[in-house]
């Protein structure tokens, strides 16, 4: 059967595997058989044992994460570990996937430096051809745990467990990742969060509003961890382009922040870069780099495409407030000269970086603002070092490192 699901349009075979998650097993070369479904081995210390990853989870529809003192914390905070999906969907990055896997290779050796890497894998024969690659870019398998979930693709920031913290309490937001209300293949990474929730046994709130599936990703909201969120007007408010909640308006979005992340003031941009997949994603615009600190994109290229759009929005940023009332620092961020695949503009982004325990992972694009870029969030970030990974390939996807990643706080 062939489902014609790619990013690129590209058909692709479906491929169903048995697969699930479970209680983490013993070292190298433990053993488990659970049935004929499943398979009898398991490579590197961190294996979870499989279990029916499509059971139902008891999902929690109130009181509400805010109700109950819940509140997202913000990346910088500490991680207990961070959460990405082993690359497979090949027309995701076209001729390009075992290049892929390096540039992923890369990205764990530097965040294992400082917290643990969970994996989602495909099944117990992937996990073992992951830490393949792993362990020859000299990544600390003790530092990963692989967590057997089929998945459509990796996008991880987008359908991984967004968390909630109060206190030292920790809980799971299910907000039904639906491919970003524009491809038909999600269902399997619409049930990450749930898998999540087993792994950590953690309580898991079920997002809905007026009695549907709301639906939010990861890339479309940014907080402070004090109480502010950004989030962008063409994400979720376009009335005809992917519409996440068909009829919800901005004062309805607001209330449902509010009521799942425990956020108080939200702030609206307008729209980001072209060649963005998911539609105007804040995490390619806008990023907080402390509670009061925000990095903005800016194009100084007048003739280009995103000069219009990105001076909207740093027109727009100088009313904003934020929970306190008082005015963010605002710093701009370059842009890299444009990049294209074939007839497309991808959407090359500094502001796509990555904020772990043991440093900062910034996108670079073999472009002069690369050493501006890292210069400016080395001076903003002084607590931890801030180093380039090269994502000219990985872009080709429609995003890079923030986009894969998802970060799980301590």
């Amino acid at each position: 059967m062939l489902e014609n699901s790619s990013r690129f349009g590209r058909p692709l075979a479906a491929t169903r595997f048995a697969a699930g998650i479970g209680t983490r097993v013993g070292g190298e070369g433990a053993g488990w058989d659970s049935g004929r479904k499943r398979s009898l081995w398991f490579y590197g210390p961190g294996m979870y044992a499989p279990v029916d990853f499509m059971a139902k989870n008891n999902l929690t529809t109130a009181p509400s994460p805010a109700e109950l003192g819940y509140s997202m914390p913000a990346e910088w905070e500490k991680h207990a570990a961070t959460w990405i999906g082993w690359p497979h969907h090949e027309s995701d990055w076209p001729d390009k996937i075992d290049t892929i896997r390096w540039v992923y290779g890369e990205m764990v050796r530097k965040i294992s430096q400082g917290e643990l890497v969970r994996i989602l894998v495909r099944s117990n024969a992937e996990a073992k051809f992951a830490a393949s690659y792993l362990k020859r870019a000299r990544c600390d398998l003790k530092q990963v745990r692989f967590v057997v979930h089929p998945t459509n693709r990796g996008w991880t920031r987008d359908s991984g467990p967004i968390h909630v913290k109060r206190k030292n309490e920790k809980a799971i937001v299910h907000f039904h990742f639906n491919a970003w209300a524009k491809y038909s293949n999600w269902q399997l990474d619409t049930k990450v969060p749930e898998t999540a929730a087993k792994v950590l046994q953690r309580p898991l709130f079920d997002a809905q509003f007026k009695g549907r599936r709301f639906t939010i990703e990861g890339g479309g909201i940014e907080v402070n961890g004090r109480g502010s969120l950004l989030t962008t007007e063409e994400c979720y408010q376009h009335p005809t382009i992917q519409v996440r909640n068909p009829g919800m308006t901005q004062a309805e979005y607001d209330a449902q922040f509010k009521k799942y992340l425990g956020v108080k003031n939200v702030l609206w941009l307008v729209a980001g870069p072209v060649g963005d997949d998911t539609h105007g994603h804040i995490d390619d615009i806008c990023r907080f780099t402390d509670r009061k600190t925000l990095v903005l994109i800016r194009e100084k290229n007048k003739r280009d495409i995103n000069y219009k759009p990105l001076e909207e929005n740093w027109e727009r940023i100088k009313h904003l407030r934020l929970e306190d009332g008082s005015k963010p620092e605002v710093v701009a961020l370059p842009m890299p000269a444009p990049l294209h695949y074939k007839n497309w503009r991808l959407p090359a982004s500094y502001a796509n970086f990555y904020i772990c325990n043991a440093c900062v992972i910034v996108p670079t694009f073999n472009d002069p603002n690369d050493r501006v870029a890292l210069g400016i969030l080395g001076e903003l970030f002084r607590d931890r070092p801030v180093v380039g990974i090269h994502a000219v390939d990985l872009v080709l996807g429609f995003g890079s490192l923030h986009c894969l990643t998802q970060q799980e706080p301590a």
